[in-house]
Protein backbone atom coordinates (compact mmCIF):
# COMPACT_ATOMS: atom_id res chain seq x y z
CA UNK A 1 0.00 0.00 0.00
CA UNK A 2 1.24 3.19 -0.49
CA UNK A 3 2.26 5.99 1.73
CA UNK A 4 -0.87 8.62 0.19
CA UNK A 5 -3.28 5.63 0.30
CA UNK A 6 -2.36 4.76 4.34
CA UNK A 7 -2.60 8.40 5.07
CA UNK A 8 -5.48 8.76 3.01
CA UNK A 9 -7.11 5.62 5.41
CA UNK A 10 -6.41 7.20 8.46
CA UNK A 11 -7.86 10.04 7.69
CA UNK A 12 -11.21 8.25 7.48
CA UNK A 13 -10.91 6.27 9.89
CA UNK A 14 -9.71 8.25 12.16
CA UNK A 15 -12.96 10.18 13.93
CA UNK A 16 -13.87 14.21 13.93
CA UNK A 17 -12.76 16.11 16.63
CA UNK A 18 -16.09 16.44 18.98
CA UNK A 19 -17.80 20.02 18.42
CA UNK A 20 -17.07 22.66 21.27
CA UNK A 21 -20.20 22.69 23.19
CA UNK A 22 -21.09 25.54 25.21
CA UNK A 23 -21.67 23.96 28.62
CA UNK A 24 -22.92 25.92 31.59
CA UNK A 25 -19.68 25.92 33.25
CA UNK A 26 -17.82 27.28 30.20
CA UNK A 27 -20.54 29.99 30.01
CA UNK A 28 -20.49 31.09 33.64
CA UNK A 29 -16.42 31.06 33.60
CA UNK A 30 -16.76 34.09 30.61
CA UNK A 31 -19.46 35.73 32.49
CA UNK A 32 -16.99 35.72 35.76
CA UNK A 33 -14.13 37.03 33.13
CA UNK A 34 -16.18 39.78 32.01
CA UNK A 35 -17.23 40.72 35.61
CA UNK A 36 -13.58 41.32 36.58
CA UNK A 37 -12.92 42.89 33.77
CA UNK A 38 -15.67 45.67 34.20
CA UNK A 39 -14.54 45.70 37.99
CA UNK A 40 -11.07 46.39 37.12
CA UNK A 41 -11.61 48.96 34.60
CA UNK A 42 -14.61 50.70 37.48
CA UNK A 43 -11.40 50.55 39.88
CA UNK A 44 -9.53 52.28 37.29
CA UNK A 45 -12.01 55.13 36.33
CA UNK A 46 -12.68 55.68 39.90
CA UNK A 47 -9.17 56.33 40.80
CA UNK A 48 -8.24 58.82 38.00
CA UNK A 49 -11.70 60.80 39.04
CA UNK A 50 -10.63 60.51 42.62
CA UNK A 51 -7.14 60.80 42.32
CA UNK A 52 -5.90 63.60 45.00
CA UNK A 53 -2.49 65.21 44.14
CA UNK A 54 -1.99 66.84 47.06
CA UNK A 55 -2.96 63.52 49.41
CA UNK A 56 -0.74 61.83 47.47
CA UNK A 57 2.23 64.35 47.91
CA UNK A 58 1.34 64.77 52.07
CA UNK A 59 1.88 60.82 52.42
CA UNK A 60 4.24 59.14 49.79
CA UNK A 61 6.71 59.58 51.98
CA UNK A 62 5.23 57.35 54.64
CA UNK A 63 3.94 54.70 52.27
CA UNK A 64 8.00 54.43 51.13
CA UNK A 65 8.63 54.17 55.01
CA UNK A 66 6.07 51.85 55.71
CA UNK A 67 6.92 49.15 52.49
CA UNK A 68 10.46 49.54 53.69
CA UNK A 69 9.83 47.98 56.91
CA UNK A 70 7.50 45.81 55.37
CA UNK A 71 10.25 44.39 53.68
CA UNK A 72 12.65 44.29 55.95
CA UNK A 73 9.82 42.88 58.56
CA UNK A 74 9.61 39.77 56.25
CA UNK A 75 12.90 39.69 54.82
CA UNK A 76 14.23 38.73 58.20
CA UNK A 77 11.48 36.37 59.20
CA UNK A 78 12.16 34.59 56.10
CA UNK A 79 15.77 34.29 57.06
CA UNK A 80 15.32 33.34 60.17
CA UNK A 81 12.77 30.96 59.57
CA UNK A 82 14.28 28.87 57.41
CA UNK A 83 17.42 28.36 59.43
CA UNK A 84 15.24 26.75 62.49
CA UNK A 85 13.22 25.02 59.61
CA UNK A 86 16.12 22.64 59.07
CA UNK A 87 16.42 21.38 62.72
CA UNK A 88 12.28 20.84 62.84
CA UNK A 89 12.36 19.31 59.48
CA UNK A 90 15.15 16.84 60.64
CA UNK A 91 13.09 16.56 63.79
CA UNK A 92 9.96 15.82 61.80
CA UNK A 93 11.81 12.78 59.77
CA UNK A 94 13.48 11.55 62.70
CA UNK A 95 12.37 8.30 63.31
CA UNK A 96 13.19 9.04 67.55
CA UNK A 97 9.96 10.39 69.52
CA UNK A 98 11.73 12.11 71.53
CA UNK A 99 12.67 14.56 68.78
CA UNK A 100 9.68 13.41 66.24
CA UNK A 101 6.58 13.91 69.14
CA UNK A 102 8.00 17.93 69.91
CA UNK A 103 8.28 18.87 66.46
CA UNK A 104 5.12 17.39 65.79
CA UNK A 105 3.58 19.79 68.51
CA UNK A 106 5.35 22.54 67.29
CA UNK A 107 4.39 22.72 63.80
CA UNK A 108 0.67 21.46 64.70
CA UNK A 109 0.46 24.34 66.74
CA UNK A 110 1.66 26.97 64.70
CA UNK A 111 -0.25 25.61 61.45
CA UNK A 112 -3.60 25.51 63.44
CA UNK A 113 -4.17 28.68 65.14
CA UNK A 114 -3.97 32.44 63.54
CA UNK A 115 -0.94 34.41 62.97
CA UNK A 116 -2.73 36.94 64.35
CA UNK A 117 -3.24 35.14 68.09
CA UNK A 118 0.70 34.17 67.75
CA UNK A 119 1.47 37.84 67.44
CA UNK A 120 -1.15 38.81 70.47
CA UNK A 121 0.72 35.71 72.49
CA UNK A 122 3.68 36.80 72.23
CA UNK A 123 3.54 40.83 72.09
CA UNK A 124 0.94 41.34 75.11
CA UNK A 125 1.32 37.85 76.59
CA UNK A 126 4.27 37.62 76.93
CA UNK A 127 4.29 41.75 78.24
CA UNK A 128 2.34 40.42 80.85
CA UNK A 129 5.56 38.83 82.75
CA UNK A 130 7.55 41.60 82.94
CA UNK A 131 9.16 40.96 86.45
CA UNK A 132 9.90 37.49 85.40
CA UNK A 133 11.42 39.05 82.23
CA UNK A 134 13.18 41.72 83.53
CA UNK A 135 14.97 39.31 85.63
CA UNK A 136 16.20 37.22 83.17
CA UNK A 137 17.31 40.29 81.28
CA UNK A 138 14.85 39.82 78.14
CA UNK A 139 12.29 42.92 78.58
CA UNK A 140 14.13 45.16 76.52
CA UNK A 141 13.15 42.47 73.95
CA UNK A 142 9.87 41.48 74.31
CA UNK A 143 8.79 45.18 75.21
CA UNK A 144 9.03 46.46 71.31
CA UNK A 145 7.07 45.62 69.08
CA UNK A 146 9.11 45.62 66.09
CA UNK A 147 11.18 42.34 67.92
CA UNK A 148 8.07 40.51 68.95
CA UNK A 149 7.02 40.60 65.42
CA UNK A 150 9.51 39.29 63.94
CA UNK A 151 9.47 36.39 66.39
CA UNK A 152 5.61 35.45 65.78
CA UNK A 153 6.72 35.67 61.77
CA UNK A 154 9.64 33.50 62.49
CA UNK A 155 8.05 31.20 64.93
CA UNK A 156 4.89 30.89 61.97
CA UNK A 157 6.87 30.76 58.57
CA UNK A 158 9.59 28.03 60.52
CA UNK A 159 6.66 25.60 60.74
CA UNK A 160 5.47 26.31 57.57
CA UNK A 161 8.57 25.96 55.78
CA UNK A 162 9.49 22.64 57.62
CA UNK A 163 6.88 20.70 56.80
CA UNK A 164 7.51 22.07 52.79
CA UNK A 165 11.64 20.93 53.28
CA UNK A 166 10.40 17.17 54.77
CA UNK A 167 7.50 17.04 52.29
CA UNK A 168 10.30 17.76 49.63
CA UNK A 169 12.68 15.76 50.34
CA UNK A 170 10.56 12.20 51.17
CA UNK A 171 9.12 13.25 47.61
CA UNK A 172 12.57 12.00 45.67
CA UNK A 173 12.40 8.49 45.44
CA UNK A 174 14.80 6.45 48.12
CA UNK A 175 16.50 4.82 45.15
CA UNK A 176 18.14 8.24 44.86
CA UNK A 177 19.91 7.84 48.33
CA UNK A 178 20.77 3.61 47.77
CA UNK A 179 22.48 4.42 44.19
CA UNK A 180 24.50 7.03 45.68
CA UNK A 181 25.26 5.36 48.89
CA UNK A 182 26.60 1.97 46.65
CA UNK A 183 28.81 4.52 45.28
CA UNK A 184 30.44 5.00 48.97
CA UNK A 185 29.05 8.71 48.68
CA UNK A 186 28.83 10.80 52.27
CA UNK A 187 24.89 11.25 53.24
CA UNK A 188 26.07 14.91 53.80
CA UNK A 189 27.35 14.72 50.28
CA UNK A 190 24.64 13.10 48.87
CA UNK A 191 22.01 15.31 50.45
CA UNK A 192 23.67 18.80 49.55
CA UNK A 193 24.53 17.32 45.64
CA UNK A 194 21.64 15.05 44.63
CA UNK A 195 19.10 15.04 46.84
CA UNK A 196 18.46 18.90 47.81
CA UNK A 197 18.66 20.04 44.02
CA UNK A 198 16.04 17.51 43.31
CA UNK A 199 13.82 18.68 46.48
CA UNK A 200 14.23 22.16 45.87
CA UNK A 201 12.21 22.15 42.43
CA UNK A 202 9.69 20.40 43.86
CA UNK A 203 9.80 22.77 46.98
CA UNK A 204 10.08 26.15 45.11
CA UNK A 205 5.82 26.70 44.37
CA UNK A 206 5.25 25.87 48.07
CA UNK A 207 8.20 28.50 49.09
CA UNK A 208 6.66 31.05 47.02
CA UNK A 209 2.93 30.64 48.04
CA UNK A 210 4.75 30.86 51.85
CA UNK A 211 7.12 33.63 50.82
CA UNK A 212 3.41 36.27 49.39
CA UNK A 213 1.24 34.69 52.33
CA UNK A 214 4.02 36.05 54.46
CA UNK A 215 3.77 39.74 52.40
CA UNK A 216 0.21 39.74 52.80
CA UNK A 217 -0.05 38.64 56.62
CA UNK A 218 2.44 40.62 57.38
CA UNK A 219 -0.37 43.73 57.72
CA UNK A 220 -1.27 41.96 61.05
CA UNK A 221 1.90 43.65 62.57
CA UNK A 222 0.22 47.29 61.80
CA UNK A 223 -1.94 46.26 64.94
CA UNK A 224 0.77 46.28 67.58
CA UNK A 225 1.59 48.83 66.53
CA UNK A 226 4.83 48.21 63.93
CA UNK A 227 4.20 51.42 61.36
CA UNK A 228 4.70 49.01 58.26
CA UNK A 229 2.99 49.75 54.83
CA UNK A 230 -0.43 48.72 56.41
CA UNK A 231 0.23 51.02 59.31
CA UNK A 232 0.99 53.84 57.57
CA UNK A 233 -2.00 53.43 55.38
CA UNK A 234 -4.38 53.47 58.42
CA UNK A 235 -2.53 56.66 60.03
CA UNK A 236 -2.93 57.99 56.91
CA UNK A 237 -6.62 57.44 56.40
CA UNK A 238 -7.62 58.62 60.32
CA UNK A 239 -5.79 61.89 59.11
CA UNK A 240 -7.06 62.33 55.90
CA UNK A 241 -10.53 60.17 56.00
CA UNK A 242 -10.01 59.19 52.51
CA UNK A 243 -10.72 55.77 51.59
CA UNK A 244 -8.14 55.87 48.34
CA UNK A 245 -5.52 55.52 50.84
CA UNK A 246 -6.50 51.79 51.50
CA UNK A 247 -6.78 51.66 47.79
CA UNK A 248 -3.13 52.64 47.25
CA UNK A 249 -1.80 49.62 49.56
CA UNK A 250 -3.85 47.18 47.96
CA UNK A 251 -2.15 48.49 45.03
CA UNK A 252 1.13 48.34 46.29
CA UNK A 253 0.84 44.77 47.84
CA UNK A 254 -0.94 43.75 44.53
CA UNK A 255 2.66 45.18 42.59
CA UNK A 256 4.99 43.00 45.25
CA UNK A 257 2.77 39.69 44.79
CA UNK A 258 2.91 40.35 41.41
CA UNK A 259 6.85 40.67 40.87
CA UNK A 260 7.28 37.81 43.29
CA UNK A 261 5.51 35.63 40.94
CA UNK A 262 6.91 36.52 38.28
CA UNK A 263 10.54 36.03 39.53
CA UNK A 264 9.20 32.40 41.21
CA UNK A 265 8.34 31.59 37.49
CA UNK A 266 11.39 32.79 36.34
CA UNK A 267 13.63 30.90 38.64
CA UNK A 268 11.73 27.91 37.99
CA UNK A 269 11.97 27.95 33.96
CA UNK A 270 15.99 28.26 34.78
CA UNK A 271 16.06 25.34 37.23
CA UNK A 272 13.93 23.28 35.11
CA UNK A 273 15.85 23.82 31.83
CA UNK A 274 16.93 19.78 31.68
CA UNK A 275 13.25 18.54 32.03
CA UNK A 276 12.37 20.47 28.80
CA UNK A 277 14.66 18.97 26.86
Amino acid sequence: MSETAATIIQAIERPPPPARVWTGQRIAGHVLMAFWAAAGLGLVVFLVRAWNPDLFDRYAGNYASGLLITIQLVGISLVLGALLSLPVAYARASRSKWLGWPAYAYVYFFRGTPLLAQTFLIYYGLGSFRPQLEAIGLWTFFREAWYCGILAFTLNTAAYQAEILRGAVQSVPKGQWEGAESLGLHRLVIFRKIILPQALIVALRPYGNEIILMIKGSAIVAIITVYDLMGETRRAYSRSFDFQTYIWAAIIYLAIVETLRNIIDWIERRITKHLKR
